[in-house]
């Protein structure tokens, strides 16, 4: 929507300014002018010829929430009775594994999609990167054209993370074809296609593209995990993972390859600006201390985090070191909310 608008007579702006700077900034003015989709003017504003006036008296203004880690087919398997009170393995092996069968659909991950960018909307979430992993061989749907169409027909910024494994998973039951790993060309192919079809890359972009293997030790071999980051590089794309969720990936990395995740990730060229890891919640201080000198992002989910026992990630040590972290709900199948509303707020307990 680029038709021009001013909204007026907020009662308040939610800037993030510290201290007075938001008091200071509310008695200058709460009128906001947009135009092109850029908030052009702050203050006491008079309408202008042409301009759609929204009357926001009694409302508090704040910025749209950028929910930077989700998984969105999961808003069809919130309080499956397996799933609650259960750590995270054993959650993946009741919810996510067994159920993904029921989403070789288009209509169930459209409606899915659908349901979890609603419930977004109503927290005043207008950006979500969906790390969505749901690909396998001879999938009968383009789930990327999905949930990018259903996010336009919603005007939302999507940033869809292309998930995937070319490894299974080890577990004590079978898992459904629609849980088949696929080649890594395969993977980096789809990628490519879907660069090409999608993402833009411009400061204003409403569709991005990230290459977001599942999760870094599990999901693909140390190689292949190398590949898909000079790949992204060379495509211009940003770099997003699982990383630390639980204690597990701490004792893998060490008795399988002999360090930390951190000094595992940055041998194999996943850290730096361009990368993110949701969750980063068992990390020692030299982790931090590398994610702040790479800049490599956390996507915090606390929610998830506690419904999942998995912890409470060091986000004031992070953010004191200089590290990034941003804010997240996680998949609704660990976190029935997935609102960010309630996500912050749990993040300031």
């Amino acid at each position: 929507m680029n038709e021009p608008v001013l909204i007026r007579h907020a009662a308040q702006l939610m800037t993030g300014a510290a201290g007075n700077a938001m008091r200071h900034a509310a008695a200058a003015g709460t009128d906001i002018r947009v135009r092109d989709g850029l908030i052009q003017a702050i203050g006491h504003l008079t309408p202008a010829p042409g301009e759609r006036v929204i009357d926001a008296s009694g409302c508090v203004v704040y910025p749209g929430w950028v929910n930077t880690h989700h998984h969105l087919f999961q808003s069809l398997l919130k309080g499956i009775p397996a799933g609650i009170g259960v750590a995270l393995t054993p959650w993946l092996a009741a919810v996510p594994v067994p159920y993904r069968q029921f989403f070789g659909s288009e209509h169930a991950m459209r409606i899915a999609t659908r349901i979890g960018l609603v419930e977004l909307l109503l927290s005043g979430c207008t950006t979500v990167a969906d790390h969505q992993y749901h690909y396998y061989p001879n999938m009968p749907f383009d789930v990327s054209a999905v949930v990018f169409d259903e996010a336009e027909k919603l005007g939302m910024r999507f940033v869809l993370c292309r998930g995937g494994q070319t490894m299974a998973r080890v577990s004590d039951k079978p898992a459904p074809p629609e849980s088949a790993p696929e080649s890594l060309d395969a993977i980096m192919a789809s990628i490519e296609r879907d660069v090409t079809r999608f993402h833009d890359p411009s400061p204003s972009s409403m569709r991005r593209v990230v290459s977001a293997i599942t999760t870094p030790n599990w999901s693909c071999q140390p190689d292949e995990l190398l590949a898909l980051a000079r790949q992204a590089r060379s495509l211009g794309i940003r770099l997003h993972s699982h990383l630390n969720e639980t204690f597990d990936y701490v004792k893998y990395f060490r008795e399988v390859h002999g360090c930390s995740a951190m000094q595992f990730a940055e041998k194999y060229e996943w850290v730096g600006p361009d990368v993110w890891f949701a969750h980063m919640v068992h990390l020692s201080d030299d982790d931090i201390a590398r994610c702040a000198a790479t800049g490599t992002g956390t996507a915090h989910c606390p929610q998830s985090n506690a419904r999942l026992g998995s912890g409470i990630a060091r986000v004031p040590d992070m953010l004191k070191a200089g590290a990034p972290v941003s804010l997240a709900v996680d998949g609704a199948a660990s976190n029935e909310a997935a609102d960010m509303l309630s996500e912050a707020h749990a993040c300031w307990l």
